[in-house]
Order: C-alpha cells, then sequence, then structure tokens
C-alpha cells in the first residue's frame, strides 16, 4: 500500500509539473466562420474549409494567433454564416468570428475582441444616379442581403424591404440584374464579393454606423477560456503580431 500510495503521488508531481491534464475531446473550441473577404475567406475558393489552414483573412489570422498563444485545443471550419451561428447560439465551446458586436447580440454570447472594425455600406448597381444622405432615402427600395447577418437584421428590425440568402456572395450578381435595388454590406467586403462574381462597376452610395467585430463564444464557454482567450489577444497586440495584420490588409 505503501508502494502504491508513493505512486499515486508521483503521478501527481508530474501531472502538476506539466502545467495542466491534457485536454479532453470535450473541452476542444470549435470555431466557425463564413466567406466574408477579406475579413474571412477559404484560401482555395471553396465554399467550405474544414482545415484551418485553409482559412484565410484579416480575422481568420487575428483569431489563429490568438488560439495558437492560448494553446487551447481547437479546430477551425468555415461554412455558412447561418450554420455557424446557429451552432455557437446552441454548443458549449462552440464560436463564431468575425461577429458584430450589438446590445441585442450581447446577452447571447460571450465575446473576445474587438479584433477590427467595419463600416457598413449601401452598394448600388454601376452607373447608378442615386442620391442617398441618409438611411431612410432607400425606404420602399428591395435590399439583398442574408439570414441572421446583423446588417440585414438591422433593416428588417427598422421595415425595410430584405430579400435574404443563405450566403452574401450571390447578392452583386443580384444587384447587377437587377434583382434587388440595393445591397448591403462591409465597404472592404463589398468589392471582395463582387469581384469573385466578376461584378464590376458596383457604388459605394451610403455609408453608416460604423460596427467592432469580435469572436463570439457560447455562453456555457467557461469563463476561464474567455479570460484566456482575451489574454491572448492582448498578448499578440503586445509583441506587434495584431499590427502586422492590419498591415497586411491595408488597415
Amino acid at each position: 500500500m505503501r508502494k502504491l500510495g508513493q505512486f499515486i503521488a508521483l503521478v501527481g508531481a508530474l501531472a502538476l509539473g506539466s502545467g495542466a491534464a491534457p485536454v479532453s475531446a470535450s473541452d476542444k473550441l470549435y470555431i466557425y466562420t463564413e466567406n466574408f473577404p477579406p475579413y474571412n475567406m477559404s484560401a482555395t475558393g471553396r465554399a467550405f474549409e474544414h482545415n484551418g489552414n485553409e482559412v484565410d483573412g484579416i480575422c481568420s489570422e487575428m483569431v489563429k494567433a490568438i488560439l495558437d498563444k492560448s494553446g487551447l485545443d481547437h479546430v477551425i471550419k468555415l461554412r455558412n454564416w447561418d450554420y455557424g451561428y446557429k451552432r455557437a447560439l446552441s454548443k458549449r465551446n462552440h464560436g463564431i468570428f468575425c461577429t458584430t458586436y450589438t446590445e441585442e447580440r450581447a446577452p447571447n454570447f460571450k465575446w473576445v475582441g474587438p479584433l477590427t472594425k467595419n463600416l457598413w455600406t449601401i452598394f448600388a448597381a454601376a452607373g447608378t444616379n442615386l442620391d442617398i444622405d441618409k438611411l431612410e432615402d432607400t425606404k420602399g427600395m428591395l435590399y439583398g442581403g442574408f439570414r441572421n447577418d446583423v446588417m440585414t437584421n438591422y433593416l428588417l428590425d427598422r421595415g425595410y424591404k430584405v430579400s435574404e440568402m443563405e450566403s452574401d456572395d450571390i447578392n452583386p450578381k443580384r444587384l447587377e440584374l437587377g434583382q434587388v435595388d440595393l445591397w448591403i454590406s462591409d465597404r472592404l467586403a463589398g468589392p471582395y464579393f463582387a469581384s469573385q462574381q466578376d461584378v464590376e462597376g458596383l457604388e459605394p452610395v451610403y455609408s453608416f454606423n460604423e460596427s467592432e467585430l469580435y469572436l463570439a463564444m457560447n455562453p456555457n464557454t467557461p469563463d476561464d477560456v474567455i479570460q484566456k482567450l482575451q489574454e491572448s489577444l492582448e498578448a499578440i497586440k503586445e509583441s506587434g503580431m495584431y499590427q502586422a495584420i492590419e498591415t497586411k490588409y491595408g488597415l
């Protein structure tokens, strides 16, 4: 019995010496994003990615750096926004980026960030003669948007007409074809989506509501995990890595 007690004590000491017990599969973080260039995007041009190495973009590089610095076990997958958003809402240790922080969303997640900012922008088709001084000037016009997107929900909540898709990448072509009157997107992301669809000349006619983008984690994710992720964000800022990523993308 004495030898058994010594063995148990030795195992305990080794565990303490290693810093922490191995992370179990149930503790793995499952992080989702979408094709929303230049913030998040497939590096291969595919609609979905199972491997985080094939996910690129401003927020993607920042989140990868945070996760690597934290040492937490994780996977990153690229799916459509609605799929990833619902999993982050419903499953412990699941998260989604880059997510716009709003007062309405605040209680639904635990937040890591801010990672960066975006500027909501209304695009019209090439050659437009629209003169928009305020958002209300677009009342009665049909927007292109996508389901569970914060910009789409903002318009719907205020009585604007929005034709919602499962993802945003088809909306530039819909605007070009006249299937919608306007398209709401991000000032940087809009031109990327348009170029992917070989759509040229879309014109930004009005911008508003600069907002902050975060990694949003399921509310049942342990607080110490959130703290470690936030501390890792601060660490990559102090190291200069955060600024290097911004510079790479022209921010």
